[in-house]
């Protein structure tokens, strides 16, 4: 019943921390596929069965183009094929990818982001990751290009998942098994107190709890372990916390954007230490733009047309925050 996800639960089975998911994973799993997402899922693994015979040999994760497999390893017909397989995959909205020799124009330059931040974590080589929210897989890919233990990437979306199938399948079995994307989202994950980073990024202005995604970040991590948190931000003092009256940049789902010094001290607050500012920049429409994958409204569409440091309702245009935190040990 769990086909895409059996390497996983095997793989877990003798880790001390991680085989406590078991008691809940399967049937977790098992209800993902009955549902209307798991069906879309069904869906897209039945377009993913024209790829099953690519194997890409060689992989380079440590470019802004994730790229698996040559483009002189298949044929013309196998190159026409996968290009139809983008579009009937869409809209691709993390990424670059380069599959086969064959782009992925993604909505969002996410090598841009993963640029600002590798500098000033803790390094990954030999750690198990968690990725919350990781969209399609592209940090994950980068992550393990770091050389990180195990990646384990959570996202409720069909599509993602289906879209970091795509890659995961041609790659050697040796490093499938390293990585691995779950249709969860964070609040079906136990107190696993398993991961040595977790990565939170674009996720906690669409919680309605900020303290709650904060707590639920700090039961994943080992002691000492450390949070990767990237999230929206305005200017102000502490006390300085927007909830937008009804939408942000035209988004509906938009709960909390609070200020540098605000978050700083809810982190505090919440328990965690050594907390600190690595990045902080706003979002242009180099970084996130409309791409032939991508074909609906982007941040262009999103800024005021006169002053693209406002958003169309009138709020301060999307800026961006990345920061890092510590788990107290025991």
């Amino acid at each position: 019943m769990f086909t895409p996800f059996n390497t996983f639960l095997e793989t877990i089975a003798g880790d001390r921390q991680l085989s406590r998911w078991l008691t809940r994973l399967p049937a977790d799993l098992e209800a993902f596929l009955k549902s209307a997402e798991g069906q879309e899922f069904r869906r897209y693994e039945k377009i993913l069965e024209r790829t099953r015979s690519l194997h890409a040999d060689t992989l380079n994760l440590n470019q802004p183009y994730v790229s698996f497999g040559r483009g002189e390893d298949i044929t013309p017909g196998q190159h026409q094929m996968l290009r139809a397989l983008y579009r009937e995959m869409m809209p691709w909205r993390k990424g670059p990818y380069e599959f086969f020799g064959e782009k992925a124009e993604s909505e969002w330059r996410s090598f841009m982001k993963w640029d600002r931040l590798i500098k000033g974590i803790t390094p990954l080589a030999g750690r198990k990751i968690l990725d919350v929210g990781c969209g399609n897989g592209y940090h994950m890919w980068r992550m393990l290009g770091e050389g990180a233990e195990r990646v384990v990437g959570i996202d409720p979306c069909a599509l993602f998942t289906a879209q970091f199938e795509l890659f995961k399948r041609a790659v050697p079995e040796d490093i499938q098994k390293k990585i691995h994307l779950l249709p969860l989202g964070i609040e079906q994950l136990p107190q696993l107190e398993a991961f040595d980073t977790v990565f939170s990024m674009g996720v906690l202005y669409h919680r309605r709890s900020a303290v709650d995604h904060l707590m639920q970040l700090q039961s994943q991590l080992v002691p000492g372990g450390e949070l990767v948190l990237e999230t929206m931000v305005i200017e102000g003092d502490e006390q300085t916390v927007l909830i937008p009256k009804d939408r942000y940049a035209k988004m509906p789902n938009i709960w909390y954007i609070p200020s540098i010094s605000s978050l700083e001290n809810l982190l505090n607050r919440c328990g965690y230490i050594n907390v600190k500012l690595i990045d902080v920049c706003m979002t242009t429409t180099e970084e996130q733009r409309r791409t032939e994958l991508m074909i609906t409204e982007s941040l262009e569409d999103f800024l005021d047309p006169q002053d693209h440091t406002r958003t169309i309702e009138g709020y301060q245009a999307p800026t961006r925050a990345v920061f890092t935190a510590q788990k107290k040990g025991r």
